[in-house]
């Protein structure tokens, strides 16, 4: 009696526990996903009806997506944001890579101290860097042009370098040995034999990459003047110059900024949940 008393207590216990923990879920994801259905629903009204309580008016409102294109060269913004996106991208998985491989296997003086010292650059803020990066993109000539979008983030971080050293290091060492036995060279190791077993951790890597460059307003502010070569979130910050109460036709352009990212992580989720699980970003 008092052992099946004690099963009952621990299965209400677990009741209990799983409760609580689905509606915080339930909680925290309807705080994230009020703002993007508002947006979506304000997108699709005129601005008679943005204040009314209703989700989705009687006539939804389409136009407002057409206008949006038309008030600003949106698809060409979104064309360069793509571009500088994946170029960046691209540069930070590799260069991460190749820095995380070296500081992971590669055995080489004053190994410990350099990685350290890289990643303090960490806590180092944004806004510190601003101004050097401004006058080297100036004494280039690079305002105002493709390359001070990309070639600054192109060649690794910190952050990136860290994520792939931790994955490199999770790697069993039989691997790399088997390797050498059979000749092969440390490029070789790295390309052939370690890097495909990282692709949780380029997955993390590259969608975070993605994400930031995609939402970055400040570097494109101080280096972007024409909208030839502007960004998506540039082109927002400027059509909202232009429509200050135009609510609806504003909604419509950041809920086009939106789904690029929302259908990236829906394509990508199961690789980035696992890639976080597996770098030990996750917690454990």
């Amino acid at each position: 009696m008092a052992g099946a008393a004690r099963g009952v207590r621990t299965v209400k216990r677990r009741l209990t526990a799983g409760l609580f923990t689905y509606l915080a879920l339930i909680v925290v994801a309807w705080c994230a996903l009020t703002p993007i259905l508002w947006s979506v629903s304000a997108s699709l009204k005129s601005d008679g009806e943005l204040l009314d309580t209703a989700p989705l008016p009687a006539h939804p409102q389409w136009s407002n997506y057409r206008a949006a294109f038309d008030a600003i060269p949106l698809a060409r913004m979104l064309l360069n944001t793509v571009l500088y996106a994946a170029c960046v991208t691209a540069g930070q998985v590799l260069f991460c890579s190749l820095a995380g491989y070296a500081f992971a296997r590669l055995r080489f003086p004053g190994r410990e101290v350099l990685f350290v010292g890289y990643l303090a650059t960490l806590m180092v803020p944004l806004t510190v860097t601003v101004i050097p990066q401004f006058l080297l993109m100036r004494a280039f000539g690079w305002m105002d042009t493709p390359w001070s979008m990309i070639v600054p983030g192109l060649f690794g971080s910190a952050f990136g370098t860290y994520l792939m050293r931790q994955f490199f290091r999770t790697l069993p060492m039989e691997l790399e040995e088997a390797a050498i036995l059979d000749g092969c060279t440390p490029w070789q190791i790295f390309w052939r034999i370690l890097l495909p077993h990282t692709r949780p951790a380029v997955m993390v890597l590259a969608i975070l990459t993605w994400i930031t460059v995609w939402n970055d307003f400040l570097w494109p502010l101080i280096m972007i003047q024409r909208n030839e070569y502007a960004t998506a979130t540039l082109g927002l910050v400027r059509l909202q110059g232009q429509y200050t109460t135009n609510w609806p036709l504003l909604m419509a352009a950041a809920t086009i900024l939106l789904l690029p990212l929302l259908l990236l992580y829906a394509l990508a989720q199961r690789a980035f949940v696992r890639g976080i699980a597996l770098s030990g970003l996750g917690g454990r």
